[in-house]
Order: C-alpha cells, then sequence, then structure tokens
C-alpha cells in the first residue's frame, strides 16, 4: 500500500499492484483496474518512485525473510511417525487374543 493525498488534503493508502495508469492533465490521476480513478495532490513522477520504493522494500523484506529461514538449524532428529496399531477381529466382530489371525484360535 502506498500513501497518497486527495485534492482536498485528506489522506488515504492504494494498493499499488492494482494501478494501471497514472495520467497528468494537469492534475493527477490515477486509474486502477476496475477502473476507478482517483486524483491526488502527488506528481506522476513522485507516484512512480514511490511505488518503485514500496515495492523494492517488498523484495528486500523477501530475501530477509528467506536468509532468515536458511539460516534457522534443521533438527537432527529424525521426524516422529505417528505410532499405529492394529487390532485384528473375528469375523463374530470380537477381538481376537493378541497375535491370532482373524478366524484363528490361540
Amino acid at each position: 500500500m502506498i500513501l497518497l493525498t486527495r485534492l482536498s488534503g485528506s489522506m488515504f493508502a492504494l494498493n499499488s499492484d492494482l494501478i494501471e495508469r497514472v495520467d497528468s492533465t494537469p492534475d493527477t490521476v490515477i486509474t486502477v483496474v476496475g477502473g476507478t480513478k482517483y486524483v491526488v495532490a502527488e506528481s506522476l513522477a513522485e507516484i512512480v518512485s514511490t511505488v518503485r520504493a514500496h515495492r523494492a522494500e517488498i523484495l528486500a523484506l523477501s530475501d530477509a525473510f528467506a536468509a532468515t529461514i536458511a539460516q534457522e538449524p534443521m533438527s537432527s532428529a529424525p521426524a516422529r511417525r505417528p505410532v499405529l496399531s492394529v487390532i485384528r477381529q473375528q469375523m463374530s466382530g470380537e477381538p481376537a487374543s493378541a497375535g491370532a489371525a482373524p478366524g484363528e484360535t490361540p
């Protein structure tokens, strides 16, 4: 988001990824993807500079985040697998004794 100033003096934030076009006629008019137009006090050059700085900041933060992730030590312990147990049942639905296959008697 970049901060901009309306001609009335009030400030608002605009998602710079949605900017389709910026015109300077003599007022600066920003057209976003949906067709909405914003008349702002900043010049065309100021807006371009602000968008470039905003995107550079995002890239720098992304690189810093990736470097932080790469520096985190990996656990030397192997990942634990969940413990599963198998309960064998006889055809009647009653549990068989330990180690007996279905239909077998111990």
